[in-house]
């Protein structure tokens, strides 16, 4: 099936109908994640493609814990950064790093942006004038898919764009046990943002480019946030908010380090 039939693409449609129609829908998407989590980790060697996770739920607990200490206050962001299993989104040998504050190997020179970044990123985004609601965001680098669930706790749509083929089904992969029925993986140009799903009201950029690209820009909902790295050797977190038709404000938050934003995409 060709990407354009497959987009949006709904993880929650990659399960079977058997298993979609006898799974009871959950109150909360943290519940929801949890739920499903727990069902891929259960399952004896061999029966699945990642093997049973030996990281406790207490590491996480703890890892939340210092993201409390580090700065994060928004109680929905460590509650999302909770129910999200990072380990489960890092190859095996990683996994018994996956909870300390630092971006991981993923494979193709791209990372896993570290806990507080991600936090972070997703906790400026949502001080916005609309007190935190999210209907509709935008990712651009989906990488191996952990952000994106952590944003789908967040919002009601995710939207993400990945440049590179094998991260982009990697993704789709890493994100496919859990069913999580809010995201649509995109395989694309980053830089062009997906323009027939916008506005969104909020937009995170995992890659630093010289400039927020103009494209993105338009597709910021009015009120809506963009948090982005921006720069080359030395690189700083922006926020730029849309406040009206062709005007957006820029403030700079704190130095950074993310993977360079590249044009086109890599097959």
């Amino acid at each position: 099936m060709s990407e354009g039939k497959r987009f949006p693409l709904s993880l929650e449609s990659l399960a079977s109908r058997g298993e979609r129609n006898g799974a009871q829908r959950m109150q909360t998407p943290q519940t929801a994640t949890r739920n499903r989590v727990q069902t891929v980790e259960q399952r004896p060697p061999g029966d699945a493609a990642r093997p049973m996770s030996m990281v406790s739920d207490g590491v996480r607990t703890a890892m939340v814990g210092r993201l409390a200490k580090q700065g994060i206050r928004d109680e929905a962001v460590l509650a999302a950064m909770n129910a999200v299993p990072r380990h489960l989104f890092l190859q095996p040998a990683l996994a018994s790093q996956a909870y300390i504050d630092a971006s991981l190997p993923i494979g193709h020179h791209q990372t896993i942006s570290q806990p507080y970044i991600v936090a972070r990123m997703i906790e400026v985004m949502r001080a916005n004038t609309q007190g935190g609601m999210l209907s509709r965001v935008l990712e651009i680098g989906t990488g191996c898919g952990y952000q994106a669930a952590v944003l789908a706790q967040l919002a009601g749509e995710v939207y993400s764009v990945e440049r590179i083929r094998s991260l982009h089904e990697l993704a789709r992969t890493n994100l496919r046990p859990m069913r999580i029925g809010n995201i649509r993986l995109h395989y694309g140009d980053g830089m062009l943002g997906i323009p027939q799903a916008a506005p969104f009201d909020g937009i995170i950029l995992a890659a630093a480019g010289l400039e927020v690209p103009q494209a993105l820009l338009e597709q910021l909902a009015v009120g809506g946030r963009l948090v982005a790295p921006v720069g080359a050797r030395h690189q700083v977190l922006q926020l730029i908010e849309r406040v009206g038709a062709q005007a957006w404000k820029t403030s700079t938050l704190e130095n950074c380090h993310f993977v360079p934003l590249r044009p086109g995409t890599v097959g």
